[in-house]
């Protein structure tokens, strides 16, 4: 891995980190459908009534199909292919722009003693983890 790739991906994992972001990748889709499911035959079945139990009774088993999936991002970031890191490189140096640093102390002390920046870099990781991998974000424990 590139050097400046390499500052960015540990950047991705210390704001990540920090923050306790935990992430659910592979079981979000197939919850999803299952609450959608419930909700449709539970619609057939007893109407509007049925779409409300249906939505309920999907809803809790969609949470307890992902329960327990979440992995901390730092660990499904040092996980991503090539191609992937590639782009969430990409992501993150359209936020620092001209940001010039020489290793990844340096770049994590300008990053970290910036909120705004700090803002902008989170806000491009969480959105490449929602769009680009469609995962569901978790804080904390």
């Amino acid at each position: 891995m590139a050097p400046r790739m390499d500052d960015i991906m540990r950047l991705c994992c210390d704001i990540s980190a920090n923050q306790q972001v935990k992430v659910a990748v592979q079981h979000v889709t197939r919850a999803a459908i299952v609450a959608g499911g419930t909700v449709f035959v539970g619609g057939i079945l007893a109407g509007p009534a049925g779409i409300a139990v249906g939505g309920a009774v999907g809803g809790l088993l969609g949470a307890w199909l992902t329960s327990g999936q979440f992995k901390p991002l730092p660990q499904i970031l040092m996980e991503l292919p090539p191609n992937q890191q590639q782009k969430l490189y990409s992501d993150i140096m359209a936020v620092l722009g001209n940001l010039d640093w020489t290793d990844m102390a340096q770049l994590a002390a300008l990053v970290m003693g910036n909120a705004k920046l700090k803002q902008q870099v989170t806000a491009a990781l969480l959105s490449y983890i929602t769009k680009e991998l469609s995962a569901e974000v978790r804080y904390g424990d």
